[in-house]
């Protein structure tokens, strides 16, 4: 694309942001996109094609950001006007467009267009890359990237992508262990391409942010023990006021309303995935009183534990 187009086209998405920014007060935050009312599930992975989720939005899709989730868009035929956080970049595929948790982001398709979206919980993902800390951190930035077709990264890359995407889509035995490896493929790619692009865009996220995400490292490791925000604030280096102050500027929601969120889907996969008892996964969240535990479950679910577990298994149907 020529510079005179591609500022053109820079210019046109930048308008859109701006417009689409004065419809609402707050970047709306989904787990998958449109989905905001969706239950907060229990798997881990989503993969599907650029053009499955874009063509039912009309191939815009419009600025909004993920709580927990990481995407990875591998972009391999068409045109794509990328905007995530500060940066807008026009990319032609194949391309490479990495979206952490809470980073602001979203598309606008230039049909025929397609390649892969891989979304997954953040949660998994650090747990995957626990014993390489370096290929982690490459991938907690966003990232933008034009890659050129020749290159082995981007031949590596489309490889990853399109092993993942039929990993998922298959039934075959150990396809969770599978799934696994090919993720770790993927972001290993994923990182390559990252160590290796030229003019590579990056967004640094504003401190707000930072303070978010070290909230939910420190949730994620400490909620079996339900901490004070005062011990989890403290151990940020802020005061529980000022952490409240950042999760609702971030998250739209308080700082205790994420804790709690996270003890939540804790117990509803135990509740479905496991045959313990409601007294026992009371004890394992930390709840010395399974009535007190049943109670707080019901207000955030608006179900009592047993309910949520036999519609779980209603759905599922008895195991085989």
């Amino acid at each position: 694309m020529l510079n005179g187009q591609r500022a053109h086209v820079l210019a046109q998405f930048e308008h859109m942001v701006r417009s689409r920014a004065s419809e609402a007060k707050r970047l709306p935050t989904y787990r998958l996109y449109g989905e905001s009312g969706a239950d907060e599930g229990v798997d881990w992975l989503h993969c599907e094609s650029i053009a499955d989720r874009s063509r039912l939005h009309k191939w815009e899709i419009r600025p909004h950001r993920h709580e927990a989730l990481t995407q990875f868009l591998y972009v391999s035929r068409g045109r794509v006007q990328a905007r995530v956080d500060a940066s807008a970049i026009a990319l032609t595929a194949p391309a490479l467009v990495i979206v952490p948790p809470l980073v602001a982001h979203g598309f606008i398709f230039q049909p025929p267009v397609d390649g892969t979206v891989v979304t997954t919980n953040e949660t998994h993902l650090a747990a995957l890359l626990e014993g390489a800390a370096s290929l982690r951190a490459v991938l907690t930035r966003p990232r933008s990237i034009q890659l050129r077709r020749a290159d082995p990264g981007a031949r590596a890359l489309s490889a990853a992508a399109a092993a993942l995407r039929a990993d998922f889509q298959s039934v075959d035995r150990w396809r969770s262990t599978s799934l696994d490896g090919a993720l770790m493929r993927l972001a290993v790619a994923a990182a390559r391409v990252v160590s290796d692009a030229r003019g590579e865009t990056t967004a640094g996220q504003p401190r707000a942010f930072m303070h978010v995400e070290r909230f939910k490292e420190l949730v994620e490791q400490q909620f079996r023990l339900q901490p004070s925000l005062a011990a989890i604030a403290g151990q940020i280096g802020i005061t529980s006021t000022q952490l409240n102050r950042v999760c609702r500027q971030v998250l739209g929601h308080s700082a205790l309303g994420l804790l709690h969120a996270r003890i939540v889907l804790e117990a509803k996969r135990d509740l479905t995935y496991t045959m313990m008892s409601v007294k026992q996964i009371a004890h394992e969240l930390g709840f010395d009183d399974a009535a007190y535990f049943t109670r707080f479950f019901q207000r955030e679910t608006k179900v009592t534990p047993t309910e949520w577990r036999a519609r779980r298994f209603s759905e599922r149907g008895p195991a085989a």
